[in-house]
């Protein structure tokens, strides 16, 4: 092994010891707190907490409402995932190739991440106020009425998904674009040779060499849009009747709004179990390094 000679390879050595065990401790230290505020029952995080064990988990998983808001989160980040990916390839695939302004299309792509999420809420909101939103003005020109975006279940159901796939489908573009660049062209050259039609080029070369950013990207938004609150408070905070509510939003609304601080924590909990075990899973059959082929 080698040794440290230079005071500043200590440094930097220390440096990165001291960021590896802050992360930690902002990562460990709430989710132990989260769990053990589980075990309690108390109306607010300064009153007095009385032990009640596993009581209420027990609550919590044989309330509708849980299963409710898990449904509801499942649904959101599934067709959210799938909207982000296949619209991420897509778009990855124009911007690799070869047309005039390339460069600047490719910025102009990214501007909707780097937007803040209460920025896109708000534009949003005002695109599809009821009484002087642009879109509902457009759908009255259409005589299509004035429809009511956020009453309606569906309606805003569907509203969360299109603001999330706008404003993350950019980060998925960006990711797959820069995988793209790894492909070396020749494959296509030798495949365009022996005669492969495009959709066999892209099946048979681009999915196998992206399915390594594939799987990191699908885990990363997996993760993200499970726990997504932002945007569902901003635009809808889980209405309307709780149609939009998820597991973030019902721990938040237990918390602090029906004063169940253990109740939300309760739920908070078991969100982090359960994707942890859908990561797990995801692992198991989504490997990021290839299994080596047994002799």
């Amino acid at each position: 092994m080698k040794r440290i000679r230079t005071g500043s390879d200590r440094a930097l050595l220390w440096a990165f010891g001291a960021g590896v065990a802050v992360t930690l401790l902002l990562i460990l230290v709430p989710v132990l707190d989260a769990i053990r505020l589980s075990l309690y029952h108390a109306e607010s995080f300064i009153s007095a907490r009385t032990w009640v064990g596993f009581a209420n988990y027990t609550r919590i998983l044989s309330d509708e409402t849980f299963w409710h808001a898990l449904r509801v989160g499942l649904l959101f980040a599934f067709t959210t995932i799938a909207a982000q990916v296949v619209l991420g390839v897509l778009f990855a695939l124009l911007l690799d190739q070869q047309f005039p302004g390339r460069p600047l299309v490719r910025g102009i792509t990214v501007l909707p991440y780097l937007l803040p999420t209460v920025v896109v809420t708000v534009i949003f909101q005002w695109l599809l106020d009821g009484g002087l939103g642009l879109f509902t003005i457009w759908s009255e020109q259409m005589g299509l009425g004035r429809p009511a975006w956020f009453e309606n279940p569906t309606s805003a159901m569907l509203i969360l998904i299109g603001v999330s796939v706008w404003t993350w489908t950019p980060f998925v573009t960006v990711c797959f674009l820069a995988a793209l660049q790894t492909v070396p062209k020749s494959l296509y050259e030798a495949a365009r040779v022996d005669g492969a039609s495009a959709w066999m080029r892209f099946w048979h070369i681009t999915i196998p060499m992206l399915a390594p950013m594939l799987t990191v990207t699908v885990l990363l938004r997996s993760i993200w849009m499970f726990n997504k609150f932002d945007v569902v408070w901003l635009l809808t905070k889980g209405g309307p009747l709780s149609a939009t509510e998820h597991l973030p939003v019902l721990s938040y609304r237990r918390a602090f709004s029906q004063f169940d601080v253990g109740g939300g924590a309760t739920v908070a909990t078991l969100s982090f179990l359960l994707l942890t075990l859908l990561i797990a899973v995801y692992f198991h059959y989504f490997p990021l390094e290839e299994k080596e082929a047994k002799p």
